[in-house]
């Protein structure tokens, strides 16, 4: 498998990615296919547990490349980042991600999508998306039940970024660990579900998931088409993305 934007292994039922597309794994459809083609390759490993997502450089992700999100692009864009998280949940393993630095609009929902997120003491979280003009499909689809209705809607609409300690308290993410013991913390936090049954380990997901009775794959369809049938056909979406890109203040029509 060549790959140039991420690096891909399994070791010991640990299937893990690490975003490497310096400085701050800016997420290109390029980049996110390579991913995809990973998640494809750990489906046929029988000894699979868990899917570890990390990165490389001074931030996890900030987010989905911009340029590519505007025009006869934004459909193939919305199908390859939405096709990570349904091949995700197509492993149906338990994931984990680990965030050293900023986790910004489509790197915070692949960090937030997965089943635990660790983080250091500077790693930052938020989704900006609303300041662009657009609202983040995935986050919209999880966070009401990650953090409840209220604080989600806040998270959302809001657009603001919060600090580790901040997310911890919010219940996003489950354990906020210093930079220098980062790798002993995260090989512990591993070690405490890689020793056990894969099998069963599937099981309790599935289980735990039926239990909130999530309809996942419905709920991300139906955000899908509000996204590209109705978000991205008013004028605001396309202003507020050309002045993401061109680097001033939107000016909205509200419409």
């Amino acid at each position: 498998m060549s790959l140039r934007h991420i690096r891909a292994e399994l070791t010991d039922g640990v299937g893990s990615i690490t975003l490497d597309r310096p400085p701050v794994n800016i997420l290109t459809i390029q980049m996110m296919e390579e991913i995809n083609r990973a998640l494809r390759g750990f489906k046929g490993e029988e000894g699979l547990k868990l899917l570890l997502l990390r990165a490389e450089g001074k931030a996890f992700s900030a987010g989905v490349d911009v340029g590519e999100h505007m025009g006869d692009m934004v459909e193939r864009m919305i199908e390859t980042f939405h096709r990570m998280f349904r091949l995700m949940d197509e492993l149906q393993v338990p994931s984990i991600a680990v965030v050293n630095g900023s986790a910004l609009g489509g790197g915070c929902e692949l960090a937030l999508y997965c089943d635990m997120v660790l983080a250091t003491e500077k790693s930052t979280f938020g989704q900006p998306e609303i300041m662009a003009g657009v609202f983040p499909p995935i986050a919209a689809l999880i966070l009401p039940r990650i953090i409840g209705r209220k604080k989600a809607m806040e998270f959302i609409l809001s657009g603001r970024t919060v600090a580790a300690r901040e997310a911890l308290a919010m219940g996003l993410i489950n354990r906020v660990i210093t930079e220098d013991s980062l790798e002993g913390e995260v090989k512990a936090f591993v070690d405490e579900f890689s020793h056990l049954s894969g099998a069963v380990l599937r099981l309790a997901k599935k289980a735990t998931l039926e239990g909130l009775r999530d309809d996942l794959a419905g709920g991300l369809k139906r955000i899908e088409r509000i996204y590209l049938d109705e978000l991205m056909k008013t004028a605001d979406a396309t202003e507020g993305l050309k002045a993401f890109l061109e680097k001033r203040k939107p000016v909205w029509k509200d419409r």
